[in-house]
């Protein structure tokens, strides 16, 4: 018996049965009924039968839940035996069934191996219902070729008519089917679409994230998302969806494989020509927004060519997070183009390059010595940028504090507000440089206020250097240079050394020490010392002298 069965079921005969089984419980026919009543939760509806069917709010009711039947109005629907007294009445599965008569009637005789796209949208007991086009086609389980049933429903698939039954309102699909000819139509068409230069009406069959596949004359090939668009990789859903028709040609055949390659940005001429030939660096173009990123935005100049606009181009105002506070998709704006690399296939614009330049405004309101109060927006190792409004200006460590070692890095933190001197406005390479420490008494001036020049001082060497040497005075380094150290040899000196100069001179925040002019210093006040005494002895008289020399002076 169990053996009886098994041969039953492989023949499909199994399938069939249970389909008809079930259709033995729904037996009915469609009939015209008249609307007797309206009511809150559906209407009722006269048949003919003893007692009138109802139609739910699910049968009648619009999406919003509107009846738009009344009294006395005719409505089509399908009667099946009742359990009860009132008879069960479907004015959906009506409409279901009246097209599925029309689609049997269209096929006529030549149903055989017709194929049909539709998606699964329930399993029953002898197999699945495949939708398309509001119609339901019946495919017996053992006709689906599925590996695993289970995830069978809600899937797309392609299968071929088997069978038609008008009598049973039915018409019966086969995936299996369908595979066994496809293969056959593959190899087939394969042969045929070789040509590389023809172009090709096809339709998207599927797509995923490395492509599309495209049919054409029946046959399947792979649109790789690289040869989408002369843009370059682009994202396929984004731009195309399942049943699209497309133009390719085919740009690489596969005979080991029998696999197909189309190409759709090879159906029209490459953009770059046009865009080496008619555009330079420099131009100012109208683009339009097409697509919004963190780092920058997309632009179309036309002709199916994107250009990039990074954020730092968008604006002079440097405090801008994001391009969607100054841009928005589908906007036109005026650009200019900054690179153009045919090759790389890359073209970079600039929007703020057509905008005034804030650095010109600031070079005219401001001055050198100016002091101003800025933000701290970066900090590097070398200081930190402070941002002055739609410009930014230098503090380098050296001009933060006069305390030697000193670091922005260590003393600031981004967000600081600091009060700050401008030291330098540079125009051509449009840079300002400021200074926190010009807006404090410096080491030097301090010097100054207790020393002065000519002033004779001692220190301690604390270097030698190639050009002279260092001392340090009163907690101040100062310079002796080596055509300043004379009479003291400097290949003699050693760092601990202490030697006596006079102050030369003090510069801002450095001070010069001299030795050979004390040393000139000592020789003018011994010379005048020598000359005065000289003129005392012409004073004395000729019996002091012999006085001094009898004395032993």
């Amino acid at each position: 018996m169990l053996k009886i069965l098994d041969d039953v079921e492989d023949n499909g005969e199994f399938a069939r049965l249970l389909e008809e089984s079930e259709r033995k419980e729904e037996k009915g026919q469609i009939k015209i009924g008249k609307v007797i009543a309206v009511r809150e939760d559906g209407v009722l509806v006269d048949v003919g039968e003893k007692v009138e069917g109802f139609l739910g709010l699910g049968e009648v009711a619009d999406t919003s839940g509107t009846i738009s039947l009344k009294k006395g109005d005719e409505i089509e629907v399908f009667v099946s035996s009742s359990r009860g007294e009132r008879p069960n009445i479907s004015h959906k599965k009506a409409v279901k069934i009246g097209k599925i008569q029309a689609k049997i009637k269209q096929l006529g005789e030549n149903f055989k191996d017709s194929v049909v796209d539709g998606k699964i949208t329930r399993k029953n007991k002898g197999g699945f219902i495949v939708e398309s086009d509001g119609i339901d086609y019946f495919m017996p389980k053992y006709a689906s070729a599925f590996r695993d049933p289970a995830k069978a429903v809600g899937q797309r698939v392609r299968v071929c008519i088997t069978d038609v039954r008008p009598n049973e309102n039915s018409i019966l699909v086969s995936r299996k089917r369908f595979f066994e000819i496809d293969d056959a139509r593959q190899t087939e068409g394969l042969q045929k679409l070789k040509d590389h230069d023809k172009v090709y009406e096809g339709v998207i069959r599927s797509i995923t994230s490395f492509g599309m596949f495209v049919e054409v004359e029946g046959v399947k090939g792979l649109v790789h998302y690289s040869e989408i668009s002369h843009r370059g990789p682009v994202n396929p859903s984004k731009l195309y969806k399942e049943g699209d028709k497309v133009s390719v040609k085919v740009v690489q055949f596969d005979e080991e494989k029998k696999r197909l390659s189309f190409s759709i940005k090879a159906v029209s001429q490459d953009p770059w020509q046009e865009v080496q030939k008619e555009l330079q660096k420099g131009y100012a173009i109208k683009v339009v927004v097409t697509n919004i990123e963190p780092y920058g935005a997309f632009v179309d100049i036309g002709n199916d060519v994107e250009g990039f606009l990074h954020i730092s181009e968008i604006s002079w105002d440097k405090s801008i997070k994001h391009p969607e506070e100054q841009l928005k998709v589908g906007q036109e704006i005026d650009v200019e183009i900054i690179e153009i690399d045919t090759k790389s296939r890359r073209l970079r614009v600039s929007l703020k390059n057509l905008l005034p330049k804030p650095f010109a405004n600031f070079a005219k309101s401001h001055k050198v010595n100016d002091i101003i109060k800025g933000k701290v927006a970066t900090i590097t190792d070398f200081g930190a940028f402070v941002s002055l409004g739609e410009v930014d200006g230098l503090l380098h460590n050296e001009d933060l504090s006069w305390e030697k070692g000193s670091k922005c890095k260590e003393h600031l933190k981004v967000g600081d507000e600091v009060e700050v001197c401008i030291i330098k406005i540079d125009t051509a390479n449009e840079r300002v440089t400021l200074s926190k420490k010009a807006l404090e008494e410096s080491p030097a001036q301090n010097f100054a206020k207790k020393h002065k020049i000519d002033e004779v001082l001692k220190g301690k060497v604390i270097d030698i250097k190639d050009f002279g040497v260092f001392i340090q005075v009163d907690g101040m380094d100062a310079l002796i240079k080596n055509e300043d150290l004379y009479p003291v040899k400097k290949e003699e000196l050693k760092v601990g050394d202490e030697i006596e100069g006079v102050l030369l001179s003090i510069d801002k925040n450095r001070i010069r020490v001299s030795v050979k002019k004390l040393d000139r210093q000592k020789q003018k006040d011994e010379l005048k010392a020598f000359n005065a005494n000289s003129a005392n002895d012409d004073k004395m008289t000729l019996g002091d002298k012999l006085k001094n020399k009898i004395q032993g002076k």
